[in-house]
């Protein structure tokens, strides 16, 4: 996620590319080992791509293997900004003066979550799919037991569902918000809701996505659901339905939120203030809605579809 203009193409919103993309292993073959402290993540809290970092963070139980930086949500004229005095570990203001430690003269995009060699001074990666694989995989030695987000035997089917939830859904709300045509918002808000739709259908016969546990499948879903009705609804004109119109997606997401540690990966006053104050292309007044204030900690009723 980036306070940066993506290009477009023909109205459409276009991703730009990642542009780190090293890995950490565990036995340190990839050039980046391993080792407890050695890792920096950064994140804004507004964002749903770093707060599937997060998420895989406290679930492997690595929040003393692996640091935080958090930004202001609110970016400054160089991006992403970190509060007071700058990032403790780096000394830095700005996310772009990593980028530019890296990469000298650096004028590409300047993303979230970004995760940082503090011993080498270097970025490893700044893809939050090949972030969160990291922290599942990378880090057992010093993970919570029985844990994997990524499990050998359903990996086939988490990489279909993902590739379809990326497509139409987590990709999908900003290719409607950020769209530079009627057309193009339309087809994208139709293939949105399509999938949602579809998964109401999934989510109504089945607890969880893939399997009889949670994987990463859900919680890539889970960060854009959690975000949907308090900004991708209005802000990003995304008003076919909102998520509480879907029974079980919303008894979904409220299970995944009720998950032990997940509660405090989300803040919903950083996510508004992000989108309603630093997108002024989307909201020119800068007005902060009211609401809506979702009751996430409700109780979900999923227990009957069985699975943990």
């Amino acid at each position: 996620m980036d306070n940066t203009a993506s290009s477009i193409d023909s109205g459409r919103f276009v991703r730009p590319e990642s542009a780190f993309r090293n890995a950490v292993s565990a036995d340190g073959a990839s050039g980046f080992p391993a080792v407890p402290g050695r890792y920096r993540l950064y994140v804004s809290m507004a964002c749903p791509w770093a707060h599937r970092t997060l998420i895989a963070r406290v679930i492997k139980g690595l929040e003393r293997v692996v640091s935080v930086g958090v930004t202001d949500p609110i970016p400054g004229t160089r991006g992403w900004r970190f509060p007071g005095a700058g990032d403790p570990v780096t000394g830095a203001r700005h996310l772009r003066d990593l980028y530019e430690r890296a990469a000298p003269g650096y004028d590409g995009v300047v993303s979230v979550p970004l995760l940082w060699d503090t011993v080498a001074g270097r970025p490893v990666n700044n893809e939050s799919a090949e972030i969160l694989r990291q922290l599942n995989g990378a880090f057992e030695a010093w993970a919570r037991p029985g844990t994997d987000l990524y499990p050998a035997p359903l990996r086939r089917e988490i990489d279909a569902v993902n590739g379809f939830v990326y497509a139409h859904i987590n990709n999908g709300v900003y290719q409607a918000g950020f769209a530079r045509s009627r057309g193009a918002r339309d087809e994208a808000v139709r293939r949105l809701f399509g999938a949602l739709d579809a998964l109401e259908e999934r989510l109504s016969r089945q607890r969880w996505l893939v399997g009889e546990r949670p994987t990463e499948a859900d919680w890539r879903l889970f960060t854009t659901l959690a975000r949907f009705d308090t900004v991708y609804h209005g802000l990003f004109r995304c008003d076919l339905r909102r998520l509480t119109d879907y029974p079980a997606l919303w008894a979904y997401t409220r299970e995944l939120y009720q998950q032990p540690g997940i509660a405090a990966t989300l803040d919903l006053a950083q996510v508004k203030r992000h989108y309603y104050l630093g997108h002024p292309e989307l909201n020119p007044g800068g007005a902060m809605p009211v609401g809506p204030d979702p009751d996430f900690g409700a109780p979900h009723g999923r227990d009957a579809l069985g699975g943990g």
